[in-house]
């Protein structure tokens, strides 16, 4: 079962912190479909947060399809993301080279930032590409009746 961890000075809203905490064990292979998410009670009691906050999470993970409340048993996986288990190789090589940060005298923010910059140089920014497409779709010209199509 997955554990929370509020983090209140993070800037993130506390319920966004709930529903990424569960996208990413989705996708570590940590949460697979069937498994009960711990209940809103059981959250409250490790978290100290308003039991409504926990709630919104839950709708919100619904409402994109991962989960689904079940009346009177609780909210269960229905569907996993991504194919990055947690024992991967790649976590491992991962964890060695944030070691080797950490021991360069980076700290969490900076290794934050770099591999931000670099997953951006592999994957692309999302953000440059919104407005990659948008500056292209500007770019355009309209097609007006009589023009061949």
């Amino acid at each position: 079962m997955v554990e929370y961890r509020i983090d209140r000075r993070s800037g993130v809203a506390t319920y966004l912190q709930i529903v990424q905490q569960t996208r990413q064990a989705l996708r570590l292979g940590l949460l697979e479909p069937g498994d009960k998410l711990p209940t809103a009670r059981e959250v409250v009691e490790a978290t100290a947060i308003n039991p409504n906050t926990v709630l919104k999470a839950y709708r919100e993970l619904e409402r994109e399809g991962l989960v689904e409340a079940r009346r009177g048993l609780g909210t269960f996986v229905r569907r996993t993301l991504g194919a990055a288990p947690a024992d991967s190789p790649l976590r491992g090589e991962l964890a060695e080279w944030a070691a080797r940060a950490r021991q360069a005298g980076l700290e969490r923010d900076d290794v934050a930032a770099l591999f931000t910059a670099v997953l951006d140089d592999q994957f692309g920014d999302p953000q440059r590409q919104k407005q990659h497409q948008k500056q292209h779709q500007d770019q355009q010209p309209q097609a007006t009746q009589g023009d061949p199509v």
